[in-house]
């Protein structure tokens, strides 16, 4: 039941990633799952360096939001200067 709920908060944070952040970004549902999940990986790494989070906790789903948007910006960046 857990990974349900993970595949579900990762469907919601990412597509509301993308909804935020402007451009076009790859991929469909799989993607935006994937996104939402990398969000919450990176929202925790960075919310236990400052000292945010405790050793066990995650992030929660606004700090989960950011790191997809953080995500979708360091996607962004690199895509412009490729093309």
């Amino acid at each position: 039941m857990h990974w349900l709920w993970v595949v579900l908060i990762g469907l919601i944070v990412g597509a509301l990633a993308k909804f935020i952040m402007p451009g076009k970004d790859p991929g469909g549902f799989i993607v935006t799952i994937l996104l939402g999940i990398a969000g919450s990986v990176l929202g925790t790494l960075i919310g236990r360096a400052v000292g945010w989070y405790q050793e066990g906790q995650s992030a929660g789903f606004i700090v989960s939001l950011l790191g997809a948007l953080l995500i979708l910006a360091v996607y962004h960046f690199f895509r412009k200067r490729t093309a």
